[in-house]
């Protein structure tokens, strides 16, 4: 089990990588709706949950 320092540094380096690193943003609004989107578009819906038997809530 992930202690809670660890699971924000897992959650913060997928954001850096998948969304953050792959573009440029014009302005801070940019990029906190980007992030944002990110979070509540593809995060919550993908990312696999131990509590759900290691499968997406999508699935």
């Amino acid at each position: 089990m992930l202690s809670r320092t660890a699971a924000a540094g897992s959650f913060f380096a997928t954001i850096k990588r998948e969304l953050l690193d792959t573009s440029s943003w014009p302005s801070r609004a940019a990029a906190h709706a980007a992030i944002f989107d990110f979070v509540e578009g593809w995060y919550h819906l993908h990312r696999l949950h131990s509590s759900l038997g290691y499968r997406s809530p999508a699935e």
